[in-house]
């Protein structure tokens, strides 16, 4: 019989009856509840919860049941018409609600504002005088949806909606619905995914409109994240199907794909004018930007991203761009919430998390009549670019127009070029270390942001100083020979020498490791380094800058939060022992595919935006001796990006050299911010020295915080000693295949 009775509920559960998909919604957010907390208790995924809130997916068995009782429970505590007040009509005010305190993770939500990849914004035609910055966004606060009615019921000790202007930290109602929302059509009918869940009806039948309606209704942005900055503007994904409802083509063609954009005639385009909206000189491409002039503080912007004109890099982004709406909504929404809202590529948006942490310029005090005015602000590098002519000669690429004087097919050497790039090196194998099994590769985790970390660098013009004292402190290029440096005996601690085989090392001085033939040019940390080694410089000349401060040390913070944050959603945590950081880093993306796109996007954002302090020409009929439209931005520091490169490069040469001195092992090859050692065993545990769980001081550390290490890869030595037999290169770069182990062709260093 109670077989029976068992067959009897599982055929009313299979049918327990749920109400419309905007009640759910209701429910949930009545009693405080996130679409997290919702998905945990029934173990299924968020997107689940989220598809049956919109109505696009029905709960089955047996999660069907137990989410019917939730629902159940949940109507009890909150009936439909115990309190509830008319939604707001679009340009009115928002009523002050109760809703219950956001969920800790969600409210965290900051994102920033204006970047021109390639092309820089004029004064006149950029929406804002300063960089738009940062935003926290609440996920799941009660707001005005795809229902007319908004609930106030909250659950006890639920926290009361803080209005618009509140201290941080508190829920600002203009941007309630989030940062961004992917556009797409169902069933007819345009619908806009939000972070946290939250489905929105779009009534906008044209571009235009869907730019009004975004700024006047939808809700979206973030506030700024820097004091003097701006507020973020709203970002719009568009799908294949809301291109095709707006008139846009779904894909490029060729030649707009080579020119970025589509042409300036096309109807859209035309649509937009009549409306007396503007684009950016981007153009209307995959990362179009839609704008009227700003008025006083108030500015009218939107920014749309499509993904299947290629505006996600796969080599980034994975597979977002052809995710369904909801799950490529919650990977950019965790993006913009402990990043920045995507601005561009994550070049551009790297490059823009600078300057939204340090918005150029701030309001002054009140003058005599009591008005304030724009002023720069310090510590940030101001609103307007170097002068091409005013760079030093040494920190410039080829063709720049503080070159323009040189020979055209001049050859620039060390004692004219600064050359601060990461490692590319190998050596040959030792007997010993062939006799071994193993080639086990490590990688520091986040080492061009660990390596910002608490940099000193130049945030104005350089001057040029002859015969200088060296200051380890003053950033700057400095011309000196370090050909004298012996790392066959070197200094690893105040007043200890130690002996090594300095043949088996590589120079720190250069990015092939060759030990320098004499004067070269090198940003501070790496005369600094040769300093710490034991070694007297004397400086022939220099270009230094006495303006300076620690300008990407919020920049850092920021994107190692991020993180952190991520890995730790992916199960792997901060403080972990090294077996069990290695246990946990093994298949972690598995875990959650979505959230592994964003830990791949934040390291590109890293290496992105520095990248881009020496982006060079890009096409446009350029010619070496021009100035190229990269020039223009007070961003482009090609002397930051090396003494952050130099100063990682150094960070890693140091545990090397602590390496070496105590366990008499040696490198045999390293690429960037891999370094693989030959072993006994397959783990970085059977090669690293740990005592009682403690690693060597100022050597390599197992864990996920930039600057650790990490398990790269593991080959046997059988396998290096074939590749190189096969394609007779006793020094190919192993730590380039250490990975998967598969060597495509002749390494050719690029």
């Amino acid at each position: 019989m109670s077989e029976l009775f068992d067959a009897v509920d599982a055929l009313l559960a299979s049918r327990a009856v749920l109400p419309p998909p905007d009640e759910r919604r209701r429910l949930r957010r009545a009693h405080g509840l996130t679409i997290d907390e919702v998905a945990t208790a029934l173990k299924v995924r968020r997107a689940t919860v989220s598809g049956w809130e919109s109505g696009k997916t029905e709960p089955r068995p047996p999660e069907r049941d137990a989410y019917a009782r939730l629902l159940d429970k949940l109507a009890e505590l909150y009936p439909a018409d115990a309190v509830e007040v008319a939604a707001p009509a679009p340009d009115a005010a928002m009523p002050a609600t109760f809703t219950a305190a956001p969920d800790p993770a969600e409210a965290q939500a900051l994102s920033t504002g204006s970047a021109s990849e390639a092309a820089p914004l004029t004064a006149n035609e950029n929406p804002q005088t300063t960089s738009a910055p940062v935003a926290a966004a609440p996920a799941d606060a009660p707001r005005p949806g795809r229902t007319t009615r908004t609930s106030t019921s909250r659950r006890p000790g639920a926290k009361k909606a803080v209005p618009a202007g509140t201290p941080a930290g508190g829920t600002d109602l203009r941007f309630e619905n989030g940062p961004l929302a992917v556009v797409d059509v169902e069933e007819g009918r345009v619908v806009a995914y939000c972070t946290g869940g939250l489905v929105l009806d779009v009534p906008a039948k044209s571009i235009p409109a869907l730019v009004d309606w975004t700024l006047r209704e939808a809700k979206l942005g973030a506030p700024k994240l820097a004091g003097p900055g701006k507020d973020a503007d709203p970002l719009l994904v568009l799908t294949e199907a809301a291109l095709e409802r707006y008139g846009l083509p779904v894909t490029l063609t060729e030649e707009e794909k080579h020119a970025g954009r589509i042409p300036e005639g096309h109807k859209v385009i035309k649509q937009l004018a009549r409306a007396e909206w503007k684009l950016t000189k981007r153009g209307f491409g995959p990362w179009a930007r839609i704008y009227r002039p700003a008025t006083g503080s108030e500015r009218a912007c939107v920014q749309l991203c499509i993904p299947s004109w290629n505006a996600l890099d796969t080599r980034h982004w994975g597979g977002a761009g052809q995710m369904a709406p909801a799950e490529l909504a919650r990977v950019l929404g965790v993006y913009a919430s402990r990043v920045m809202t995507p601005r561009g590529s994550t070049a551009v948006t790297g490059l823009e998390l600078m300057t939204a942490l340090h918005p150029p310029t701030r309001a002054s005090e009140p003058d005599a009549d009591g008005k304030r005015h724009s002023e720069h602000n310090p510590g940030s590098l101001g609103k307007d670019a170097i002068d091409p002519l005013n760079w030093p000669p040494c920190e410039v690429p080829d063709g720049h127009p503080a070159l323009k004087d040189l020979p055209r097919f001049h050859v620039r050497g060390p004692a004219e070029k600064l050359f601060e790039e990461a490692y590319d090196w190998a050596r040959p194998m030792t007997d010993a270390e062939c006799a071994l099994r193993h080639l086990v590769g490590i990688d520091v985790n986040m080492a061009f942001a660990a390596g910002a970390n608490g940099l000193n660098v130049g945030l104005g013009e350089a001057t040029r100083v002859k015969a200088p004292v060296f200051d380890p402190k003053l950033p700057g290029s400095w011309l000196v020979d370090l050909s004298h440096v012996d790392l066959s005996r070197v200094k690893v601690a105040k007043d200890k020498w130690v002996e090594l085989d300095g043949s088996l090392l590589p120079s720190p001085f250069t990015p092939k490791g060759e030990r320098p033939e004499g004067p070269a040019w090198y940003a501070t940390p790496t005369v600094a380094y040769a300093v710490e080694l034991g070694y007297e410089v004397r400086p022939l000349e220099a270009w230094v800058r006495y303006d300076n401060g620690r300008y990407l040390d919020g920049w850092y913070n920021r994107l190692r939060d991020a993180y952190l944050a991520t890995m730790a959603d992916l199960g792997v945590d901060a403080d972990l022992a090294p077996a069990d950081f290695l246990a946990a880093m093994d298949g972690y993306k598995a875990r959650d595919p979505e959230l592994a796109i964003v830990v791949s996007a934040i390291k590109a954002t890293v290496k992105g935006g520095l990248g881009k302090l020496r982006e060079r020409p890009r096409g446009e009929g350029w010619r070496p001796g021009e100035p190229w439209r990269a020039l223009s931005r007070p961003t482009w520091r090609p002397d930051i990006r090396a003494a952050v490169i130099s100063r990682t490069r150094i960070n890693l040469h140091r545990k090397i050299v602590k390496h070496a001195a105590f366990t008499g092992q040696y490198p045999v090859a390293i690429m960037s911010d891999c370094v693989v050692y030959a072993a006994n065993g397959p783990s970085p545990l059977d090669f690293l020295p740990y005592r009682d769980g403690k690693p060597l001081p100022g050597g390599f550390k197992l864990g996920i915080n930039p600057g650790l290490v990490k398990h790269e890869g593991t080959q046997s030595v059988l396998w290096g000693e074939e590749v190189r037999e096969r394609f007779n290169a006793p020094e190919l770069n192993l730590a380039r295949y250490i990975k998967d182990g598969t060597v495509t062709d002749v390494d050719s260093g690029e």
